[in-house]
């Protein structure tokens, strides 16, 4: 089996995304592994004419609520099935635009820049950060933001069969990783999970520089 292949059948078998929040909105950014749970959009100051670009877009639910903040938005997921129902859910709006491709792929061939990219338990902790981020980089705007979150090392989390490893790393090592990739300003933070639950999120910020 594939490596989109395997991500394709862990897409297959994933809860869909509410459609309205606690708040009653229909779109919003969740960073953490909880619904309703955790920092907005704010973490990524305005996003109105900014180029975006998620890397792991899922649903596209995340992306599809920057767009109506005035984002451009590129979504780019390994697997074929998170295409179809991201374009399925959000593909009348304009400025949005979604692809299959390996991150690592899309970033050695597109030529577009972006002002911020983000990974949302996408494909920075599945991909080497040495192979990675240095990519990220050569496709972001000078004081560009690069956001993403997984959960803190060591904790149990998605994993499909044959996925690869998943990159955890401390809050130190990710600003080592970081500044050494022409990143600064890295800020690490992590969210405490709601009552009742025991596993919180790490949520990672940084300049490109």
């Amino acid at each position: 089996m594939s490596l989109a292949e395997s991500w394709d059948r862990y897409a297959g078998g994933s809860k869909p995304r509410k459609t309205v929040n606690a708040k009653g909105d229909t779109t919003w950014l969740n960073w953490t592994q909880y619904a309703d749970h955790g920092p907005n959009e704010s973490v990524l100051g305005p996003v109105a004419g900014r180029r975006v670009l998620e890397l792991g877009s899922g649903s596209g639910s995340n992306l599809a609520h920057l767009v109506t903040l005035g984002a451009t938005g590129r979504g780019v997921d390994i697997a074929p099935a998170r295409e179809t129902v991201a374009r399925e859910c959000w593909g009348h709006l304009p400025g949005l635009e979604f692809r299959t491709a390996e991150a690592t792929t899309f970033l050695s061939e597109t030529e577009e820049t972006f002002d911020v990219v983000l990974s949302i338990f996408g494909a920075v902790w599945f991909v080497d950060p040495d192979t990675l981020l240095p990519l990220i980089r050569s496709r972001m705007a000078p004081g560009g933001i690069l956001a993403f979150s997984h959960l803190p090392p060591g904790s149990q989390g998605p994993k499909p069969g044959k996925a690869g490893q998943r990159h955890d790393r401390t809050p130190d090592e990710w600003g080592r990783i970081l500044t050494g990739h022409g990143f600064s300003d890295v800020r690490v933070s992590l969210i405490d999970p709601p009552e009742g639950k025991a596993v919180g999120t790490m949520l990672v910020r940084a300049l490109a520089t």
